[in-house]
């Protein structure tokens, strides 16, 4: 399979993905009221259009763990469902989801065209939230994600989270393997020690 077709099969694969996320939590937003699930879906509509405007890798893991990885910590979010009783007020979920929501944001701009799915080498950027945390976009979805299952907490949602989010940690990890071959991030990691929190990881 060349290139080209791997490209548009992964914007295809994206879009695909986005897609039933957002039908699925508009649909529960039109039901519940709930704003959590439309943080959720505004977070990964920014993850549609970096994927259009990406540049080319330069280095890119091929490997099948690393399919396995990026299919699974993409795949999960769009699986979420509403439902469940809310552990916590809406307004609190939103704050919290809306915290997760705007460091995905700052943290995808600060990227701009180095954005990628799969693990890859599309520039070292060492800028804006990537000067405290390696994967500050993860952080985010990470915290985002913690906003949606305290609003919507049922067993299928908590499996999904634990099951994806696991994988987004590997992907991370996985992804500073790939790029621990440019001298720019070796340095770069000297300076920031820390994968996706401050003082814990």
């Amino acid at each position: 399979m060349s290139e080209r077709v791997r490209d548009l099969f992964a914007r295809g694969c994206i879009c695909t993905l986005f897609t039933l996320l957002s039908v699925n939590l508009v649909a529960q937003f039109m039901q519940t009221g709930r704003v959590t699930g439309l943080m959720l879906v505004a977070g990964e509509a920014t993850v549609v259009v970096l994927t259009v405007v990406r540049r080319r890798a330069r280095l890119v893991d091929r490997s099948f763990s690393a399919a396995v990885m990026t299919t699974m910590s993409l795949a999960a979010p769009p699986m979420l469902r509403g439902g469940g009783a809310p552990l916590a007020p809406d307004a609190v979920t939103v704050i919290v989801s809306a915290i997760g929501l705007s460091l995905v944001i700052v943290g995808k701009m600060a990227l701009g065209r180095s954005f990628g799915v799969v693990p890859a080498n599309r520039g070292v950027v060492v800028r804006g939230p990537y000067s405290f945390v390696r994967h500050p976009i993860y952080t985010g979805y990470l915290i985002t994600h913690v906003g949606f299952l305290v609003a919507n907490p049922t067993t299928w949602n908590v499996a999904l989270i634990l099951v994806g989010d696991a994988a987004l940690i590997v992907r991370a990890l996985m992804e500073e393997r790939v790029l621990s071959q440019d001298v720019e991030y070796q340095g770069y990691c000297q300076r920031v020690g820390w994968h996706l929190m401050p003082g814990v990881f």
